[in-house]
Parts: structure tokens; sequence; C-alpha cells
């Protein structure tokens, strides 16, 4: 074995949790390694099989699979796989085949043991093997940012030279330095930097780094899911992210950081929808979102974060059809950008969905260019129709030229619905309240939405009017705690789950942004943010936020029961489908959102 460790700790060194490891201990693992080449099409272990170790995958490409043979992830270099077994009775709970030549390292089950009983990085690594919210809560889709960044990063000034920045990285085995001023971040320095703007150019050794460092880097915020890290490095090609508050750098996150925190089915979509060449190509990424939805409810991930995480597919595909319309149209003659309202926006999105979106342009646009933007909605719009959003039948979508304007427009639409808040108005104000940029010019629209929200929340007769609109949805509650079920049609004896369980909640979370002007366009985050700001009570707050999670869950759980079955999903749910237990949950819960309507309509008779 002693011929092999030397490789085998060099790879190590690069894979969390063995790059933890203090020196000695990391030479030791290292030597208690198997190796093994395995040819493409070699099935690892079945389900049922023992389990004698921990699996890590040194080359090649590892598909693993369910008891049903539905696909659980597709592992690369530096996955673990084969802890679940190890976890229960020894025995493996799916089947891992190679799917080309690769290189497979295994670890026997003692020495893991061992890890995972002295060193708490382990601990926390492998403990996706246990059940319930522990696993979930070392889940890259569940965990928050803050938990996996690498805290106190390594960072430079401007001023630093190329060496100095270079030698730094070198020292700390770091494949990408910060550049701050103060604590503010300004940029970041790569060893790609390093290689193709100082040597390759033959610039001096002294050069500044702010002469070669990508300014204005791509970061995310320490709230970010840990999936947002996965899909912006995935679609962005990059494999290093800051996080920072308010400008300031909080920390750093690498590919490294995210070895076992994958989740690597959304991934997956991501990267083959960030790489798709035609409408053909974004149809097929798109068509295994239903078995996602499977997957993700059936690990029992919350629902806000299984529509996080298949709205984040659908921004890859629009972003996605964004660019191929720019290379076949040409660049655009003015900036511009491509909002979604709608559960898009709101980062909603389950196993049904159309389209709802609009274009905003710079006010330098021309009436000549617009002919370009009516293709570019086109394009984009039947791209998207193709892979599944279908157009929407309220036309609420970019190819309508209504909603495809100047800012100095959309600023007048929106100055008008506040203004003269008729029906008409309040039903596109609530559409447009959920506006959230995908791509194109982000700025186009912080400015207008700040404006908006500002004087929306002034106008007490526009809130009034909004908050009347929001109870019209009303839940279906009967008596005797029984429920307003579906009389006739193909829907009979059911209850309509999104128009009369979601919307409720919806329409109840944009009034309370409103009124505070909190810029979140999801609801769940509406909720939290109007409690934190006191619009409603601590435990308003509470009751809406836990009645709409078990609406929002048993819908998702509905819609992969139909998948399950064959069938297309939808929004509605037979009670008599339920347990006892979950009827009267159920029921409870509408309760709630029915009294928190009350107590909002009581408010709007004396805002008007």
């Amino acid at each position: 074995m002693t011929d092999i460790s030397p490789k085998v700790l060099e790879f190590l060194q690069n894979v969390h949790p063995y790059d933890s490891l203090p020196q000695d201990e990391l030479v030791r693992v290292a030597s208690c390694f198997s190796r093994s080449e395995v040819p493409a099409g070699t099935v690892i272990y079945s389900v049922g099989d023992p389990i004698t170790g921990v699996y890590l995958v040194k080359s090649g490409t590892i598909e693993v699979t369910d008891t049903h043979g539905a696909l659980v992830s597709m592992l690369s270099p530096r996955n673990s796989f084969g802890e679940r077994g190890l976890m229960r009775d020894g025995l493996a709970v799916t089947t891992a085949t190679t799917t080309s030549d690769a290189v497979i390292l295994c670890l026997p089950a003692d020495e893991l043991r061992h890890l995972i009983a002295n060193f708490p990085s382990f601990e926390r690594f492998f403990s996706r093997g246990k059940s319930g919210a522990a696993a979930r809560q070392n889940d890259l889709a569940t965990l928050k940012v803050a938990d996996l960044m690498a805290r106190k990063p390594m960072s430079v000034t401007t001023s630093t030279t190329a060496q100095e920045a270079a030698q730094l990285m070198r020292q700390h085995r770091f494949s990408c330095v910060p550049v701050v001023e103060g604590e503010t971040l300004v940029g970041i320095v790569t060893t790609r930097d390093l290689s193709g703007r100082v040597l390759a150019e033959g610039r001096p050794p002294e050069t500044p780094v702010a002469e070669i460092m990508t300014p204005d880097p791509l970061a995310l915020s320490p709230q970010s899911l840990g999936s947002d890290i996965l899909h912006m490095m995935l679609e962005n090609r990059i494999g290093h992210l800051p996080v920072v508050r308010d400008g300031k750098l909080l920390g750093m996150i690498t590919q490294t950081d995210l070895t076992r925190f994958q989740a690597i089915s959304s991934g997956q979509l991501v990267r083959d929808a960030a790489i798709a060449d035609t409408f053909e190509a974004l149809a097929q990424v798109t068509s295994r979102i239903p078995q996602l939805l499977v997957q993700l409810v059936g690990a029992h991930n919350a629902h806000e974060v299984v529509t996080r995480l298949i709205t984040d597919i659908a921004d890859t595909v629009t972003r996605r059809l964004l660019k191929l319309a720019e290379e076949k149209l040409g660049p655009p003659p003015a900036p511009y950008l491509w909002a979604a309202c709608g559960s898009q926006g709101r980062q909603e999105q389950t196993g049904v969905s159309d389209q709802d979106n609009c274009i905003i342009i710079d006010d330098k646009v021309t009436p000549d260019d617009m002919a370009y933007f009516t293709d570019l909605a086109r394009f984009v719009s039947d791209g998207l129709n193709a892979a599944g959003y279908f157009y929407c039948p309220g036309d609420m979508m970019a190819t309508n030229p209504r909603w495809c304007q100047p800012v100095n427009v959309w600023r007048r639409y929106f100055r008008g619905w506040i203004n003269s808040p008729s029906p008409e108005a309040q039903m596109l104000a609530s559409v447009m309240f959920d506006l959230r940029p995908i791509g194109g010019q982000v700025s186009l629209f912080r400015d207008l939405q700040e404006e908006t929200l500002a004087a929306a929340s002034k106008n007490s007769i526009f809130v009034a009017h909004m908050v009347s609109n929001s109870v019209k949805h009303a839940p279906p509650l009967g008596l005797l705690r029984s429920f307003a079920t579906i009389r006739s049609g193909e829907h009979k004896n059911h209850v309509d789950m999104k128009l009369g369980g979601v919307v409720p909640v919806t329409d109840l979370a944009r009034v309370y942004a409103l009124r505070g002007r909190i810029s979140a366009a999801n609801t769940r985050a509406r909720l939290l943010a109007a409690e934190e700001q006191g619009i409603i009570s601590v435990s308003g707050a509470r009751d809406l936020v836990e009645a709409y999670d078990l609406i929002a869950n048993l819908r998702l759980e509905n819609q992969a029961n139909l998948v399950r079955m064959g069938r297309k999903p939808d929004n509605f749910l037979a009670p008599s489908d339920l347990s006892d237990f979950e009827r009267s949950h159920l029921r409870d819960a509408f309760v709630v959102v029915r009294t928190m309507q009350s107590a909002v309509g009581q408010l709007a008779g004396t805002l008007g």
C-alpha cells in the first residue's frame, strides 16, 4: 500500500474533510486507502450488498440510483459515496455504477469510524447518513452560506504586488485571494490571473494587484442557500465566490468547500441548461424536473428549498435563452433587463409553471431599436414554452408590447396604478410587485423598485385597495370542520391548493411587503421580514409561517405523488387522500390564513 500512498496523500490534501486533518494523521490515513481501477459499466455495489468502507472518486464518474432505478446523484472526482450503508447496518441503500473508466479509493469502515469519533469535521461531513433534520442541516440545499464559508479569509490590498499575492497563495495553498480596501471587497485575484495577466503578458512581479484583479466579482450573502453557491459556480464556470454583507468581505467559498455539499441532481440540471445550444436540448433538461421534484420531496426537503432549486433551473434556462438570442440577433442596441414575476419571480416554482416575464429597457432606446427587443422577447418566450414553461394565459409576457418598455414607461405604469387603483390596476400591481431580475442590467430595476415601494407605501388609498384585493381568495373551509371542495368537473371533491392555499398567503405577504417597503419577492422571506419590522406580531407571524409551510409542503407532496403515479403534477388535492391527522392540521392552517385575512381586512377599513 506504501507505493500508492504518496499519490493518495497528494490527492487527499485537496479533498474535504481530509484536508482538515493534522499532517501526521493525514499521512497515516492515506496509507489506509485501497485503490481500484474500475472499467465503465461496473456495478460497485447494489442495494442490500454489504458495505465494508467509504468510497472516494479519484477520477471518472459514478451513477447512484435508488431501489427503483431512479437517479439519486451523479458523482465526480472528490465525491464520497457508500457511507449511508455504513450508517445503516452496513448494507447498501443505493446502487453505484461507473459511467466511465474510474479510479476509486476505499477507506475501511473502522478507519472511517475512528475519524468520525475523533475529528468533528468528519462527524459533520458524514452526518448525511443520518435521517431527519440532522441530515438536512448538512445538505448543501438547506445549509446557509454562513455555515460553509471559510471565516477570517486571507486578503490583500490593491497596492499588494502580484509577487506578494502569489507567495501568499502558495504559502496557504489558495487558488485565489480577495482584494479589499479596508473591509470592503473590491476584487479577486486567482492563479489564472497571475498566469494570464502577469506571466503571459510579461508584466513585472511588482505589478499591483489592482491592475490584474477581477474587479467587483460575483459574490453571495451569508444568508444565501448553499445551493446558490453551486449553481452560480456551474453557470459562470468559476471555482470561488466571496461572501459579503453590505459590501464587506466575510469569507470565501471554493469548490473544495463543496466536496460533499453538492446538490448534484439540481446542479446537474443547472449545468446542462447552462451549456444547452438548442430549444430541444433545454427541453431535455427541464423534462427531468418532475423526477427532481420527487427526489427532493422524498428527501423531506422543506418546500422553500424545493421551489428554490426548481426555480434556479428556470432562471438558468432563461439566461441561456437570452445568450442564445443575443448570439442570433447581435448585441442589444441598449441596456435591458429581463425580469420574471409570478412564481418564478418569487422563487416558488413547483412542478406546474407557466411563464410570467417582462423587459425593462434603458431610456436611451430609440423607436427603431424596439424591433430588436420584440425579436428577443419572442425568441426567449418561444424557448421557454418549448422547455415546458408555457405561454401565460393572461399574456403577462415580454412578447406583449405593453410589457416590453423603457424605464420611463414602467415608472409611469407604477405611478398610474398607485394613483388610480382600479380593479385592473390592483391586479397588475399585484403581479408586478413580484418582479425579480433574471438577466441583464439589474440597476434598471433597482431604482424603479425603490421608488415604487416608497410611493406605494405612502398612499393609504392604494394600500387599502391592495389589502382588499388580498382577501379575494378565501381558504376552502366548510362547516363542521370540513373542507369546501370543488363540487363538479374533473376535480370534484378536491381543493385547489394553489388558489385556496398558497395564493391567499402570497397575497397577504405582498401587502406586508408593501407596508414595510420590503424588497424581497419570496413569500416566506416577506413574512419573516414583516415580523422583524413589527408589521405583524411575533405570534401572528409564527402561526402564518407555520400554516404556509404546512400548506406548501402538502401541495408539493401531492404533486410528487402524482408524478410517481405517472401523471402530470397539478394543484388539486383530495382531502380524503390525507390521514385524519393531516386533514385536521390542514384545516387548522386554513383557519389561521382566514384569521389573518380578517385582521388585514380590518386594516383596509381604517386606511380607506
